[in-house]
């Protein structure tokens, strides 16, 4: 007996059974005429009345149909007759066998719509083909219908007290804000102005992440790789930028053991074309790390996601910025998920946001929709006067994490030739005031007032 026949017997004599799989069944896993027409209205039927149909009550709707001849009807009404319900087959059994037909029908159509595209059909493009094939590998029966507050009560207890996997920073405000560090399947996005230090910022984290004993991938659309694996190398060995050209081989191979040694960590900087590249090749580039080197990534760096490409859709006529970038972001956002890693990316400020020293998530450039699609976002300010004391702002302006007004500014160090940031004194923590119309309120929420003269002077007035 053929699987389709199966399926078909099962859905007019089974009420469990069809419950429990026609969610998942769609016209096209049938490739025979007859048992088609016969799915649709099966489907049609049970969608409408809620309850299945007889043989005949099936018979007569096919009937009703205005698109067949008599010569087909009568094909299919001689189908139906077989759809006996002489045997019982076993649920289980039967649900798997569904769930198997559907994945393999899935694959097979996706696999065949790909061929057509690549043919030409005027209608996809090329991009839309790892998605049509990812959706298809993601076919399963869901038994999940819902979580019930009772029943579930005990489920939910473990859950509130289930240490959630993280990946910790190296800077303890960032920690705080995040407890712990950033969560798995998430999208975690800096937002600075031109030259602030977003590559700076992400180049550090990696580095942190890969002396962790972390595998972090970092691709890079805006510098070259040996770039991006120049500013790591700065970090990771304590050598300033310029100098890293001098310092002679044996000495570089030397410390280079040295770190490698310490960690069981690995760093892949991967480079594309700026604007060429989609998740789609992320995820290519994933499996193929896999493959060749056995190398899985913990998490992601993406330098930075508005000169990535999106794979749903090309820009341009009726595609606008705001439309186009949340595209990328939910791509982004679904990778993350996909691998089961966190994201981190970056976006440029506004014009205006460039000069301003409290940036907040209207400033971001291009689209409103990223900071939407984002789980965790912060924005890295510099100004003269931080920039005189080494130190840059750090404002939360979304945390799914945490509350975002607990610690919502704090200032790390920056070192620039050593492309790093490290904690900065307590006391440049007690430096930041919030001010409003009742009077200064620092960082921890206590309202004070310093005296003229005080630290609190040295930022030459900045408000934050």
């Amino acid at each position: 007996m053929r699987t389709e026949h199966l399926i078909l017997k099962n859905l007019l004599h089974s009420e469990d059974y069809a419950r429990r799989t026609l969610p998942y069944l769609k016209p096209e896993y049938f490739s025979d005429h007859s048992e088609k027409v016969i799915y649709e209205e099966l489907d049609k039927f049970i969608s409408k009345y809620n309850a299945l149909p007889s043989r005949e009550a099936l018979t007569i709707e096919i009937d009703n149909r205005s698109n067949l001849n008599d010569s087909q009807f009568a094909d299919i009404s001689k189908y139906v007759s077989t759809l006996t319900a002489d045997e019982q087959d076993d649920r289980d059994w039967l649900v798997n066998t569904t769930e198997k037909f559907c994945q393999e029908k899935a694959i097979y159509n996706a696999i065949m719509d790909s061929i057509q595209i690549i043919d030409g059909d005027g209608k996809r493009d090329k991009g839309a083909i790892p998605q049509l094939l990812s959706d298809a590998l993601a076919v399963s029966f869901d038994p999940n219908v819902g979580h019930d507050l009772f029943d579930n009560s005990d489920a939910r207890f473990d859950f509130y007290h289930r240490v959630e996997e993280r990946i910790p920073f190296d800077l303890d405000y960032l920690n705080k804000i995040t407890k712990g560090g950033v969560p798995k399947k998430s999208l975690n996005i800096i937002l600075a102005g031109t030259g602030v230090g977003k590559s700076l910022a992400m180049c550090h984290m990696a580095t942190a992440n890969l002396l962790d004993g972390k595998n972090v991938l970092y691709i890079t659309m805006e510098m070259a790789e040996e770039k991006i694996a120049e500013r790591i190398d700065a970090n990771m060995l304590n050598v300033r930028l310029d100098e890293l050209a001098e310092l002679p081989k044996h000495i570089y191979e030397k410390k280079i053991d040295k770190v490698k040694n310490k960690t069981t960590g690995k760093l892949i900087v991967k480079e594309y074309p700026t604007a060429s590249a989609n998740v789609g090749h992320f995820r290519h580039l994933i499996n193929e790390l896999k493959l060749k080197k056995s190398f899985r990534p913990d998490i992601i760096y993406i330098d930075y996601l508005n000169i990535c490409a999106s794979s749903r859709m090309k820009m341009g006529g009726s595609i606008n910025t705001y439309s186009y970038i949340k595209a990328i972001a939910e791509e982004l956002r679904g990778l993350a998920v996909e691998q089961n890693v966190p994201i981190w990316s970056a976006t440029q400020t506004t014009r205006s946001g460039f000069t301003n020293s409290d940036i907040g998530l209207e400033d971001t450039s291009e689209s409103f929709g990223l900071p939407a699609t984002a789980d965790f976002m912060i924005a890295i300010i510099a100004t003269e006067e931080l920039n005189n004391l080494n130190q840059v702002l750090i404002k939360q302006l979304k945390n799914r994490y945490g509350d975002p007004n607990t610690n919502k500014r704090f200032v790390v160090g920056i070192d620039r030739p050593k492309m790093r940031l490290y904690d900065a004194e307590q006391s440049a923590q007690d430096d930041l005031i919030d001010v409003d119309d009742t009077g200064p309120v620092n960082t921890f929420g206590n309202r004070d007032r310093p005296e003229s003269g005080s630290r609190g002077s040295k930022f030459g007035g900045l408000k934050v």
